[in-house]
C-alpha cells in the first residue's frame, strides 16, 4: 500500500501502525495476564481470575488502539527541496522542522512484527546534541517509503574521494566471527541473568522454595566448593548460548558497502533489521576497539568517528556507530584503511610507547583499588570475627596478582603516533581503544597535568574534535613529547601557546 499524498505533498504514517500497536498492545497484555491471573487465583478463583484479567487485557488494548488511530490520523510529514516538517499532536499540536542540509542521518530499524507487515520505522537526524530537537521519528512506514526517504535526504553531490577503493560491497558476514561472542563481557552478565530469571520466575508461580530444595538435593552429598564450581559453570554455559543467540540476533545478514555519492551503509539482524548510513564527508576516522577477551582471542571491532552520530538516549543501540564485528585483528586492520580510503591502516602504524613512571602510576592505582576492600576486612575481622581475615587473606592472593597484570598491560597499551592525515592515540586494558582521527578534524587541544602528574613528570593531552567521543587522549606522556606530538599534529594550532628550547 503506498502513502497517500494531498496537493500540498503532505504524506500520512502507514495504515498499519494501528495494527502494530493492537498487536503490540496483545503482547504485553497477554505477559502481565499470567502473574496478574495466579496472583487473583488465590482469592477469586481461577475463573474469576482469568475474566479479570481477559476484562483488563481488552481495556488496555482498546485503549492503545484509539490513542494510536487518532496519532495516525494526526500525523504528516512532508520532504520539501529545503526542509523536512512533521505535524503531529492533537491537544498539544507539534510542528517539527529540520533543514535538509543538517541532516546527517536516515537510520531504518524494522522489529520483527514490522518486517512480516512490510514496515520500517525511520529516524532522521541532524546529529546535534540538542535532545529531541534534532531528530525526526517516523513510525511507521512502508518498507519502500523508507528506503525512498534514506536516497532522497542523503542524496547529495557525490565528493572528491579517490577511487583507489572500490565500491559497493566492502564486508559481509562470516559465520566464522561468531567464535568471538563467548569471550565478550556479556556472557557473565547473560549467565547471572539466566539465573536470576529462573529464581524470578519460580517466585512467580510459587515454586522458588520447591526449586532451592530441588538443587540442594542434587548436591546433597557434593563438597562446597564443587557445588559452587558446578553452578558458576552452568551459569556460564547459559551465558554462552545466550551470547551466541544475541550475536546471531544483531549480526545476521551483515553488510558493509559504500554507496555511490560516497555513504557507508551498514545492514544487520535477524529478528530487528537495522540500517546505519554514514557520510564518508562526515567521517573523521575510525576507532579500533578491543575488550579484554576479545584482544586475547586476538581480535577486534571497527566504530566510525563521525559527526553527526548523537549519543542521545534515542540512540538505544551501544553499537549504533558500529562498522565492522569483532573479526581477527588483522582483518579489522584491512578493513579501517578500507574505510578511510588509506593504503595503510593508519591503527596498524608503530606507537611511540609512554615513560616508567606511567607505569607506576598504574601499579599504585591499581593497587589501591585491590587492597581497599582487603583492609576493610581486616579491619572487621579484627573487630568483629576472625572469619573475615581469612576471607582478606583470599581476595588479596586473587585481586592482587590480577591488578599488578592489568596494570602493566594498561601501561604497554599506552601510545601515540603521527601517521599521515592522522594522529593515533591507544590506552586501555579492559577496553583498548586506538583511534585514528584525522588531524583536520581537531579542533582544539587540552593539556592537563595533575599535581601527581607533575611529581612524575608527565601530563595528558587531549585532541578535541566535534565527531564521535569528542575527545581523544594521549594519557601520561613525557611533557616534550606530548605537546611537540600536539603542536605537530596541527600545526599553528598549539604551536604558538609553547616554548621551545
Amino acid at each position: 500500500m503506498s502513502t497517500a499524498v494531498d496537493s500540498a505533498g503532505w504524506r500520512r504514517l502507514h495504515p498499519r501502525t494501528v495494527l502494530v500497536t493492537v498487536l503490540v498492545t496483545a503482547g504485553v497484555a497477554a505477559g502481565a495476564a499470567v502473574p496478574v491471573t495466579v496472583a487473583l487465583s488465590g482469592r477469586l478463583g481461577y475463573g474469576a481470575a482469568i475474566g479479570w484479567a481477559l476484562a483488563g487485557a481488552a481495556l488496555l488494548i482498546g485503549c492503545a488502539a484509539a490513542g494510536d488511530h487518532v496519532r495516525w490520523r494526526r500525523t504528516r510529514y512532508r520532504v520539501g527541496t529545503e526542509r523536512v516538517d512533521l505535524h503531529t499532536g492533537l491537544l498539544l499540536l507539534k510542528r517539527r522542522s529540520l533543514a535538509r542540509e543538517r541532516i546527517r542521518s536516515v537510520d531504518l530499524t524494522a522489529h520483527p512484527l514490522l518486517r512480516i507487515l512490510g514496515l520500517v520505522s525511520v529516524r532522521i537526524g541532524t546529529g546535534e546534541q540538542a535532545g529531541g530537537d534534532s531528530t525526526l521519528t517516523l513510525d511507521p512506514v512502508a518498507r519502500a517509503e523508507g528506503e525512498r526517504l534514506r536516497r532522497e535526504l542523503l542524496d547529495r553531490a557525490a565528493p572528491d574521494l579517490s577511487v583507489t577503493h572500490r565500491d559497493g560491497e566492502l564486508a559481509r558476514l562470516d559465520l566464522r566471527w561468531i567464535r568471538y561472542a563467548p569471550v565478550s563481557f556479556a556472557t557473565p552478565l547473560l549467565g547471572g541473568a539466566a539465573a536470576g530469571g529462573v529464581m524470578q520466575i519460580s517466585d512467580w508461580v510459587g515454586a522458588q522454595t520447591e526449586v532451592i530444595h530441588w538443587i540442594a538435593d542434587r548436591f546433597r552429598d557434593t563438597p562446597l566448593l564443587w557445588m559452587i564450581a558446578v553452578l558458576v559453570v552452568a551459569a556460564l554455559a547459559a551465558g554462552v548460548a545466550g551470547a551466541l543467540g544475541l550475536w546471531v540476533e544483531s549480526w545476521w545478514n551483515y553488510r558493509l558497502e559504500r554507496e555511490p555519492g560516497g555513504t557507508l551503509r551498514v545492514r544487520r539482524g535477524l529478528f530487528t533489521s537495522r540500517s546505519l548510513s554514514v557520510e564518508e564527508r562526515r567521517l573523521r576516522g575510525v576507532d579500533l576497539v578491543e575488550p579484554l577477551g576479545v584482544r586475547l582471542a586476538g581480535a577486534a571491532r571497527v566504530d566510525a568517528i563521525a559527526t553527526g552520530l548523537s549519543r542521545d538516549e534515542e540512540s538505544r543501540s551501544a553499537d549504533h556507530n558500529t562498522l565492522l564485528p569483532a573479526v581477527p585483528r588483522a582483518l579489522a586492520d584491512t578493513m579501517a584503511a578500507e574505510v578511510l580510503r588509506e593504503p595503510a591502516t593508519p591503527t596498524g602504524a608503530p606507537l611511540t610507547a609512554h615513560p616508567r613512571a606511567a607505569r607506576g602510576r598504574r601499579l599504585r592505582r591499581a593497587l589501591g583499588v585491590a587492597l581497599a576492600p582487603v583492609l576493610a576486612q581486616v579491619l572487621l575481622g579484627v573487630l568483629l570475627t576472625p572469619v573475615l581475615l581469612w576471607t582478606a587473606l583470599g581476595s588479596a592472593v586473587v585481586a592482587v596478582p590480577v591488578a599488578v597484570l592489568l596494570a602493566v598491560d594498561a601501561y604497554r597499551s599506552l601510545g601515540h603516533t603521527l601517521s599521515g592525515d592522522y594522529l593515533v592515540t591507544r590506552s586501555g586494558t579492559v577496553r583498548r581503544s586506538t583511534a585514528a582521527l584525522q588531524r583536520s578534524g581537531v579542533i582544539g587541544w587540552t593539556v592537563k597535568q595533575s599535581v601527581f602528574q607533575r611529581r612524575a613528570g608527565l601530563l595528558s593531552v587531549t585532541a578535541t574534535t566535534a565527531a564521535g567521543g569528542g575527545a581523544y587522549t594521549a594519557h601520561d606522556t613525557d611533557p616534550s613529547e606530548g605537546l611537540t606530538f600536539a603542536a605537530d599534529a596541527v600545526p599553528g594550532l598549539l604551536g604558538p601557546f609553547l616554548e621551545r628550547g
